[in-house]
Formats: structure tokens, sequence, C-alpha cells
């Protein structure tokens, strides 16, 4: 089975600052891992370049087999279809519902989504994460949690193979970040490949993942699940 996603040789230049220097990685369905390492290391980059925000200035980036790296202009909504991406800010329409936030990203997605199908499939969304009743609450209405949730219902509600997230638990108390956590892992548990940048040691830690450690653009050390090393909290903090 190829994975779902892939990076060979992968390189990105701002003018003579490289923020990833030949990255090698594959990611299998259903796989969870952590990306950390400290400040302009490249994570954030790395995950541009996954949703087809930037290209890379050498090698290739593969994603659900399409070839992010040289893909043309008018076929990159159909990566992002395949791409779920939950932000440290939730990112919320404020004067939107939970239900009508989620159906709005469905139907930019996919213009033949009819608004039942939306708010059928936006409700399923919400209700797989807990927030079923929440559906016409306005973001300002819920928790940061509750955001948060939305924001993750937002990202699987098309049921894409890979789900990327950026320091999703950056503004999230302790308890709310470690049920975020069981979230994820329940989404990868039914199939869905997850991707987390995180500085969150203690959670990289305790879950016992898969963790990619970058440092100055370069994956420095890929630990697999179950196995954790010194280097990658100290690259993290």
């Amino acid at each position: 089975m190829r994975p779902i996603l892939e990076f060979e040789g992968v390189t990105r230049a701002y003018g003579p600052r490289l923020a990833l220097d030949d990255v090698n990685l594959a990611l299998e369905p259903g796989e969870l891992a952590f990306l950390v390492g400290p400040s302009g290391a490249g994570k954030t980059t790395l995950l541009k370049l996954i949703n087809r925000e930037i290209r890379p200035t050498k090698g290739a980036v593969w994603v659900d087999g399409i070839s992010a790296h040289n893909l043309k202009t008018a076929r990159v909504s159909e990566l992002r279809r395949r791409v779920g991406v939950v932000f440290q800010d939730f990112k919320l329409l404020p004067r939107l519902t939970a239900m009508e936030n989620v159906a709005f990203a469905l139907q930019v997605g996919d213009l033949r989504v009819s608004d039942q199908e939306a708010s059928e499939r936006a409700l399923d969304a919400l209700d797989a994460v807990g927030l079923g009743d929440r559906g016409g609450s306005f973001p300002h209405q819920l928790s940061g949690g509750q955001q948060q949730r939305i924001a993750v219902a937002r990202a699987v509600v098309a049921q894409p193979p890979l789900l990327i997230a950026d320091e999703p638990t950056g503004n999230l108390d302790l308890e709310t970040s470690w049920e975020m956590m069981d979230l994820f892992a329940d989404i990868a548990a039914f199939g869905t490949t997850v991707l987390i940048a995180t500085h969150n040691v203690e959670i990289v830690r305790r879950l016992q993942r898969r963790v990619l450690t970058l440092v100055q653009g370069r994956l420095v050390r890929d630990q697999p699940a179950g196995r954790t090393g010194r280097m990658a909290w100290l690259a993290s903090s």
C-alpha cells in the first residue's frame, strides 16, 4: 500500500536561507505522528508544502498519490480536498453557526455538494467530535475547546485521507489538550493519517507515537511509535 504522504529529497529555500533541507519521510494510512522542533525549524514550511500553499525548491511531495510539488493551479482544489487542516487559532467564521462553519468548508471544497447534503454531513461531523447538540451555536458562545472541536469537524467533514494540525493545543488548557489528543487518536484509528506539529513536550512523551524532529530545516530524528528519546524533547523546547 502506498504511503498517504511522501517527501522525497525536499528542500525549500527563502532566498539564501534553507527552511527545509533534503527532507525524506513517509506516513502510512492511519498513522498518527508528531512533528517537533524549535521555533524556525521548518515545521510550518513542511505543513504548507503538504497543502500546496508553497512549492518545494527541490524534491517531490506526494499526497495520496497526487504530486503536490508540480501540481497545476487548476488541480490544487483537488489536492486540498484530500487534506484536512486544523489551526491553532481555530479560524472559525464568527457570523456562522457551528453547523454552518462546517458545511461551508465542505461546499467550498466541492461545489457539487448541495445545501441539504452539506448540512447533514456537517451535523454528522459535529456529532463525531461530541458537539452534535451545538450545531446552532455561534463561535463566541463556545469555549476554546469546543471551538477547536468544531475546527476538527470542519477539517474531517470531507473525510480526507490526511489531517494536518499546526499547534492545535496552543490555545487550550491541559485537560482540553488531552481531550483533543484523544480525538486525533480516534480519527487515526478510523484510517485517517494524522500529522501534528507541536511544542507540547508532555503530550508527545506520554502518547508514545512516532516523532519526527526538525532542526534547522533538517529531519534529524525519526523515532518509531513506542520509543522516546531525550533529543526530541530538547529539540522541541
